[in-house]
């Protein structure tokens, strides 16, 4: 057992709040070690001066953190982190931002373990922007990029805008893509050491590019309509996190919308705790849903954030955030320190497409190509459980008895599939299991490898792990 006892001039706020961060702070710095007894909720009361309620909520929360697991008799203590338990030596720090993925896609596999907008033959209209580009500014090819030009956050404003809704254009940041435009919002509106609210499973590389900036993680749960309020509220009073990551219309990876007073419900929790929004939009932006974005509901506390990867093409690396007020500025330059700086061409690139009308026609060509593939991957699962939309280009696969989610991932694997299971997406210590696994249909270029490969999965799931071996 420990001699341990928490400093509570260390920090602000509500007793048991304090105990269970210093806590968790002990556990980050080695001071409480991996199998640590922590002192009996009796004894630690006494010594600090406090209730034996207040020592018990505490302990409650770093449970709910997943530090800690606790037995009536036995007491409670420190669960094993990922450098105590890696004794072969890997390297943890890059196991836990890589997540279930290989570093390296495999040659020779089918791919359906990415989104990326489908190949429809975009790369033609692609090349006649950029040529002209480079033919009238060759100026601005040859150097940094020092001005950020009005039809750049023109392109922006018409991107983001959903419905008769369109953001300030004074607030629109182009950036290298949707993830940095997310991680440069992080940067800007928390500190090392802050949480920030995600769900059990979620676009976990955010999780993970938080936590390489030094920021902690908080866990919310949800259901088939996204986020719940309550437990939303109850993360916001036990952890007071700073910021909140969501996709409220067609979550990745549980395809959840959530309907409007829902949203509502979570904006008023937000501003009451002054937590900021953060809103993932790019799946959303494909999923005619109606229904107000909480950019247009809460525009003080949310940025909004979208871009072309999804239904134009990834690798233009095209985005935009909308920033709540006077924070725009503040954001690209945070942009610049954590991308590099946004590249000329690129950023001129997506404007011309989004201007030109090219954008909107390609992402409508690609969106009846993902409502084929959709109808064909719901006919090959028919009497599955399955969650999918007829444009967004994945579908949320319920494995059946007896099979495990990680276990799946390998088979398919060995059948030269590769698919992301549920581990992928989970963006903390979770022990939510939900046995599924997300496969993406986009990547194949040929519908006949759409059909192959879904149908080898569906043999697969069929004769169950019986037959398939998992590799040592």
């Amino acid at each position: 057992m420990t001699n341990w006892l928490p400093d509570l001039q260390a920090s602000d706020g509500p007793l048991y709040v304090r105990i269970a961060d210093q806590i968790e702070r002990a556990i980050n710095t080695g001071a409480l070690a991996s199998g640590a007894k922590l002192p009996p909720q009796r004894n630690l009361a006494y010594d600090i001066g406090v209730t034996i309620g207040t020592v018990s909520r505490a302990y409650s929360m770093v449970r709910e953190r997943g530090l800690v697991s606790g037995e009536v008799g036995r007491g409670t203590y420190v669960l094993g982190t990922p450098e105590n338990d890696n004794p072969a030596g890997v390297d943890p720090i890059s196991a836990r931002l890589v997540g279930t993925r290989a570093a390296n896609a495999p040659p020779g596999k089918l791919r359906f373990d990415t989104t990326a907008a489908t190949d429809i033959g975009q790369s033609a209209g692609v090349t006649d922007i950029l040529a002209a580009i480079c033919q009238e500014q060759p100026n601005e090819i040859a150097s940094y990029t020092r001005n950020f030009p009005r039809h750049w956050l023109e392109a922006g404003q018409r991107w983001l805008g959903s419905g008769d809704w369109q953001p300030g254009i004074d607030s629109i940041v182009p950036t290298l893509g949707a993830h940095a435009a997310i991680i440069a919002a992080v940067s800007v509106i928390t500190s090392p050491g802050d949480r920030i609210v995600f769900e059990h499973v979620t676009y976990s590389q955010i999780s993970r590019g938080t936590a390489l900036l030094g920021r902690q993680t908080a866990l919310v749960e949800s259901d088939a309509y996204g986020v719940i309020p309550e437990d939303f509220e109850r993360v916001c009073v036990q952890q007071h996190p700073k910021a909140a990551f969501l996709m409220s219309t067609a979550q990745n990876p549980t395809l959840a919308i959530m309907p409007e007073d829902r949203r509502r419900a979570i904006v008023a929790i937000a501003k009451r705790h002054n937590v900021w929004l953060i809103e993932d939009n790019l799946y959303g932006a494909t999923v005619d849903s109606g229904i107000p974005l909480l950019a247009e509901i809460a525009p003080d506390r949310t940025f909004l954030v979208g871009g072309l990867s999804k239904s134009v093409a990834a690798g233009v690396r095209g985005g935009w955030v909308a920033c709540p007020p006077h924070l725009a500025q503040r954001v690209r330059i945070a942009h610049k320190m954590v991308s590099g700086g946004l590249p000329f061409l690129l950023a001129e690139l997506a404007a011309r497409l989004v201007l030109s009308g090219k954008a909107d026609a390609i992402r409508n060509a690609v969106a009846d190509e993902v409502q084929a593939r959709e109808a064909i991957a719901r006919d090959i699962f028919a009497g599955l459980d399955f969650v999918s939309h007829p444009r967004v280009p994945f579908l949320w696969l319920k494995l059946p008895d007896p099979w495990l989610s990680g276990t799946f991932r390998q088979a398919a694997f060995a059948e030269d599939i590769l698919i992301d299971d549920e581990d992928e997406f989970k963006a903390g210590r979770s022990e939510k299991t939900f046995h599924r696994v997300r496969i993406g249909f986009s990547p194949p270029v040929d519908r006949a490898d759409v059909v192959a490969g879904l149908a080898r999965l569906r043999r697969l799931i069929e004769h169950g792990p019986t037959g398939y071996d998992s590799p040592a």
